[in-house]
């Protein structure tokens, strides 16, 4: 007991003694400790502002949707025009390749990527058959060389017409366009894209797109050529379909299986489509890392939509 009295004592002296820790300091250290960890003015502010700017974003995002669907819901059905182009776009072109067989008149400039599978299909196509054409290559990243279109894929074969510059969109349409003038070249250029209407649907998913209508035929305008029969032409159609949505989709995993090997690729398709010459050193650093990153997410979502094995490598031989 004696001891309990004497260490009361000894604590009373202590506080006496050490006002800074007496009851009122200690109370006012509290209030502070509270006082600072209230939000500031400025933190609130600041929190004020971004709400109302998520919110603006948000409300245009909405508006932006709601706006985009009516439109395409106003365009279902239709059929949206290619129309010719007045002026010849301004852009400069990155080679030229001349064939010194081709007898076709035509006057064709290709925009594409280099690395494009559907732009490859172009070149081959342009290339076996002997026809010349100009290549403008476009920088995939912002695609300024093709900011006069609507249509913001590649490839976009141009070509000169009587009225200016007929686009042809669409690698399987420039391919039977092409097929069908060389067959029969009453028809011009201009003329036989009304054979090949763009229509707006909503595919099966619901999601809505562009499907440009007959581009697997070839308009032999009611007689077959000599040297085909109709079940050569029937049997060509089913392999051009296969390619475009078959082999493209499994060829895309396939290539770009890891990080590693889509920088691999991408700085081949620099080497290939000689990127250093045509476009600066950041567009260049640009394209390849965004593209190799881009790219190696696509395939990994291709492969998971065509139901590919986990080894892509199967799926490639199989097809």
């Amino acid at each position: 007991m004696s001891v309990l009295c004497r260490f009361s004592r000894l604590s009373r002296n202590f506080l006496i003694k050490n006002p800074i820790i007496r009851k009122d300091n200690l109370s006012r250290g509290i209030r502070t400790v509270l006082q600072d960890e209230k939000p500031s003015r400025g933190i609130l502010k600041t929190s004020f502002i971004g709400g109302i700017i998520g919110a603006a974003i948000g409300v245009g995002y909405a508006f932006n949707k709601i706006e985009r669907d009516r439109k395409n819901l106003k365009n279902e059905g239709h059929e949206i025009p290619i129309e010719v182009i007045k002026y010849k776009p301004a852009f400069e072109v990155s080679r030229k390749i001349v064939s010194p067989v081709d007898s076709t008149g035509l006057k064709l400039t290709l925009f594409q990527y280099q690395s494009c599978p559907f732009c490859c299909k172009v070149r081959t196509f342009l290339d076996y058959y002997g026809i010349s054409y100009d290549v403008v290559e476009v920088e995939p990243v912002f695609r300024p060389q093709i900011k006069w279109s609507s249509y913001k894929k590649v490839p976009i074969l141009l070509a000169k017409v009587d009225n200016g510059y007929q686009p042809l969109n669409d690698s399987t349409m420039i391919v039977s366009v092409l097929v069908s003038y060389l067959n029969d070249k009453t028809y011009k250029i201009n003329e036989l894209t009304t054979f090949y209407p763009k229509i707006a649907i909503n595919d099966e998913n619901g999601k809505f797109k562009e499907e440009i209508v007959n581009k697997y035929f070839l308009m032999y305008q009611g007689s077959v050529p000599k040297d085909r029969t109709l079940d050569d032409i029937v049997e060509e159609r089913k392999w051009r379909k296969w390619a475009d949505e078959v082999f493209v989709h499994t060829l895309s995993p396939n290539v770009y299986r890891t990080i590693n090997e889509s920088y691999q690729t991408f700085n081949i398709f620099s080497d290939a489509g000689k990127w250093d010459e045509y476009f600066s050193s950041w567009e260049r650093l640009l394209m390849i890392n965004i593209g190799a990153l881009a790219m190696y997410f696509i395939g990994k979502r291709l492969k998971k939509r065509h139901h590919l094995k986990d080894d892509v490598r199967q799926s490639f031989m199989m097809k």
